[in-house]
């Protein structure tokens, strides 16, 4: 579908399913939001679901000469609820996304907004980015020189050797790293992968904005989050259980970066378990 960002026409990949409450699902970096397909239907059966590729990612446009962020990929996220009709959600965000929602959050701060949003569903992501621990190959996507060579070089072989690390031990990662490749890949999305990784450098220029607007929402926020990853694992979890010990919390022990891919049942628990504690 179409979608107008900034005045520009872009092609977007989105689904929608399920019935009852909206629930907007937000994916990670870099892959899409078929990171969800395993939970899908179990969260179709009580939602009403609306999930989509963030520009730049899976099936959706992948402009090549292009300066992504993430206040356009907030932007975004409100063109596609003004389309679909969304008055009120539950936001749902794993990894890159999480950014999305912390600034969709200050929206809603400084009464911006046009959307209720009623609860922030968070998965292991950079929320505070002094505590955020990037691989290596995130960092040299991110050198200006390297970055560039990287993706035009990079083959399906090395992408699943390198996303290894950030999967709990023992989980197929062969299969979930195929599935992020082909999404990244279409239409040679390669090529724009060192353009995206600077959402690293957004959270530095906007650290202040974004972590006051999690730490002093009045929207319900919840955690789920996979203590093995190495990036945004047990060290991220200690700080957000400091700064937000009210925020009900769930622990996935073992679990990695990857929590709806490698434990799609529990994850589904813990969001259900959050939509009925809002009804008591």
């Amino acid at each position: 579908m179409d979608i107008d960002l900034g005045g520009i026409a872009r092609q977007i990949f989105l689904r929608r399913a399920g019935t009852g409450p909206t629930m907007t699902l937000l994916h990670g970096f870099p892959s899409s939001s078929h990171d969800w397909a395993a939970a899908l239907s179990a969260l179709a059966e009580r939602n009403s679901l609306v999930l989509f590729d963030f520009l730049g990612f899976g099936a959706s446009q992948k402009p090549a000469d292009h300066d992504y962020s993430i206040h356009e990929q907030a932007d975004l996220v409100e063109a596609v609820w003004a389309r679909e009709r969304v008055t009120a959600t539950v936001v749902v965000a794993h990894d890159y996304a999480v950014s999305v929602a912390q600034e969709l959050l200050a929206r809603r701060a400084e009464g911006a907004l046009g959307v209720e949003l009623i609860e922030v569903d968070l998965l292991n992501g950079g929320l505070y980015p002094d505590v955020y621990r990037p691989q290596p190959g995130q960092l040299a996507l991110l050198d200006p020189e390297l970055g560039p060579q990287i993706g035009a070089q990079i083959t399906e072989e090395l992408w699943i050797e390198g996303l290894k690390p950030t999967f709990a031990e023992g989980f197929d990662v062969a299969g979930a790293g195929a599935d992020i490749w082909r999404a990244m890949a279409r239409e040679d999305g390669q090529l724009v992968i060192h353009r995206l990784i600077r959402y690293m450098d957004d959270r530095a220029l906007h650290a202040d904005r974004w972590v006051a607007a999690l730490e002093q929402t009045d929207v319900p926020l919840a955690f789920v989050w996979g203590m093995l990853d190495p990036i945004s694992g047990a060290h991220m979890a200690e700080r957000i259980r400091a700064r937000l010990p009210a925020a009900p919390f769930t622990s996935l022990p073992d679990v990695g970066h990857w929590p709806a891919l490698e434990a799609p049942a529990r994850v589904v628990a813990a969001l259900r378990d959050g939509a009925s504690a809002r009804k008591l």
